[in-house]
């Protein structure tokens, strides 16, 4: 199976694919408010004879419900009263990949309009396009690599549920961070995944042990903004579907338990039209003038931004001093106790965004970063100076330390209404919300095994 790019068929490819009876099945997906992949399997055939231009439609619950996949009360989208109607899925054939871990099929990610063809302002994928577009019309172009990490079990899914989640068996028992023999340990899954998303066109760099027991962690090569979000939410997706098929399960949830969490490190960086980089320059640090204001912007209002950024109840437990995820809103270079960790030299330059886990949802973490950056280049604010130590007893302004707290800043933001509109910010305010009081009304292990006897 050849195609012009290796896993990216051009859609002249796959139609030749599909008459050939390579490909008999298309997933046509959008990626939801938690990041997941969404969508309708369809007859290959049928999708190219019967659908013209390839629209799918699903209800309009995807981008309106909670975890559980609750139809929540309060979206201004969709409600009982408004007869949650259909959306349209629109293919976005540039984004075609093959999924070697299934038969036959492919995955095109689709953009949501209503049925009349207009963008859906809160879907994620539209949210980032729109700050995309911020930088194209500047002549700019966004490049950011996700470094994901994630944690094996030996139980599987239905196991794992079974359980409650609890006396579950890591694969490792100890910290393999960088260690060969760990990794090892579960060569053949983390092999398959490697080859796997190899053969779906990703550009695979390496894998690795982590902190906690049974950690491990797959990099793959930058890209630009959009085609790396795509390629997150199929990795993750990829990742369990092949994990569930072996027999084990994974978790990308932030934090698992009391040891280092998942964290998801976004690299990002800007080039003009000639493709040069636009954060090298001849200031200090090598920094340009334009630099220098974005990473001002990401200090000054990614604090209003962490909705986005940290987008679950379980994100705030990883924000721990000495766990290496961040808690002081300071940038360094190569310094991993800040939030913003600057690496590299001339083109290479580029921020590190430590804040996210692993179950950030990429398309608006990105979107939260470009629109912090262009914030900070738009007013021209100063870079503070350049933090060397132990930035966990810094003096500083700091990440959330829960999601109430991170709501509230969302929902007053001038920077997050200017830059994304009042009906997306309204509409994952009232999801963060929906959270909080989920939560709220839990009563969780803790607080059984604290009070059952002994209170």
């Amino acid at each position: 199976m050849t195609t012009h790019i290796a896993g990216r068929p051009s859609r002249d490819e796959l139609v030749a694919l599909v008459e050939e009876g390579e490909i008999d099945t298309i997933i046509v997906a959008i990626t939801d408010m938690q990041g997941r992949v969404q969508g309708k399997r369809l007859d290959a055939s049928y999708f190219f004879d019967e659908l013209a231009d390839g629209v799918v439609e699903g209800c309009s619950y995807l981008l309106a419900s909670d975890v559980d996949m609750r139809t929540v009360d309060g979206f201004a989208l969709t409600s009982w009263e408004r007869g949650y109607g259909d959306l349209a899925f629109k293919p976005d054939f540039s984004s075609t990949r093959l999924v070697p871990w299934h038969d036959k099929t492919v995955i095109i990610f689709a953009d949501v309009e209503t049925v009349e063809g207009v963008p859906v302002a809160p879907s994620p994928r539209q949210i980032l396009l729109a700050q995309i577009e911020r930088l194209r019309e500047r002549g700019w172009t966004g490049i950011t690599g996700t470094e994901l990490e994630f944690i094996v079990f030996e139980d599987t899914y239905e196991q794992a549920w079974e359980a409650g989640y609890r006396d579950m068996t890591p694969v490792n028992q100890y910290n393999v961070d960088y260690s060969i023999q760990g990794t090892s340990r579960i060569e053949p899954l983390l092999g398959r995944i490697r080859r796997s998303m190899r053969a779906a066109g990703m550009v695979v760099e390496s894998v690795k042990g982590e902190c906690n027991f049974g950690q491990h962690e797959v990099a793959f090569k930058y890209d630009t903004l959009l085609e790396k979000c795509d390629e997150h939410g199929l990795f993750k997706l990829g990742a369990k579907e092949i994990a569930a098929q072996e027999g084990v399960s994974l978790t990308f949830m932030a934090k698992y338990d009391q040891r280092e969490g998942n964290s998801c490190h976004i690299h990002l960086s800007l080039r003009d039209k000639d493709n040069q980089p636009v954060f090298a320059g001849d200031g200090e640090h090598g920094f340009s003038e334009f630099f220098e204001h974005f990473l001002a912007g990401l200090l000054a209002h990614s604090r209003e931004l962490s909705v986005l950024l940290a987008p679950n109840i379980n994100s705030y437990k990883r924000f721990v001093a000495g766990s290496f995820a961040p808690t002081a809103l300071l940038w360094g270079y190569d310094n991993r106790t800040c939030a913003f960790r600057v690496v590299g030299h001339g083109p290479s330059l580029r921020f590190e965004c430590r804040t996210p886990g692993g179950d950030v949802n990429p398309y608006l973490a990105v979107a939260a970063l470009v629109a912090a950056g262009l914030q900070g280049i738009d007013d021209q604010l100063a870079l503070p100076p350049i933090f060397v130590g132990n930035a966990y007893e810094a003096d500083s302004a700091r990440v959330p330390t829960t999601l109430a707290e991170a709501t509230e800043l969302f929902d007053q933001s001038l920077v997050a209404r200017a830059a994304f509109g009042d009906e997306v910010v309204d509409h994952y305010v009232h999801a963060a919300r929906v959270e909080i009081d989920a939560f709220n009304a839990a009563v969780t292990d803790w607080e059984r095994y604290r009070g059952f006897e002994r209170l």
